[in-house]
């Protein structure tokens, strides 16, 4: 287990922990963010359920449930290709920037967990 793995894994299990904490309480900015991509409100608290997932699954695969770990931030990488996709798909540019971001700390993630397996 490299330094690089546990350090960028570790921030993507606190922004995703984080985040998902913020779709649960249904905050302001993210219903805001939600509605200009046209995700019903309603779907709000599920997605963050599954990036609480992601999270976890990282967590686990830090604490030594490599496979766990692996399947996490492939499907972290999976959301956050949607997520960007949704955002192109509505133009809505100016709100891309946060998905983008989680996009980049889970293919980060994955390209250490998939380099520590060797």
């Amino acid at each position: 287990m490299t330094i690089a793995y546990v350090v960028v894994t570790l921030v993507t299990v606190a922004a995703n922990a984080g985040i998902a904490v913020a779709d649960l309480a249904r905050a302001r900015f993210v219903l805001a963010n939600s509605a200009a991509v046209d995700v019903p409100p309603g779907w709000v608290p599920g997605l963050g359920l599954l990036k609480l997932a992601g999270a976890a699954g990282l967590a686990a695969g830090l604490a030594g449930w490599g496979a766990l770990g692996t399947a996490a931030a492939i499907g972290l990488v999976l959301f956050f290709v949607g997520a960007v996709g949704a955002h192109l798909r509505a133009r809505a540019l100016g709100t891309i920037g946060a998905p983008v971001a989680y996009l980049a700390l889970a293919v980060a993630s994955l390209v250490l967990v998939t380099g520590t397996a060797r």
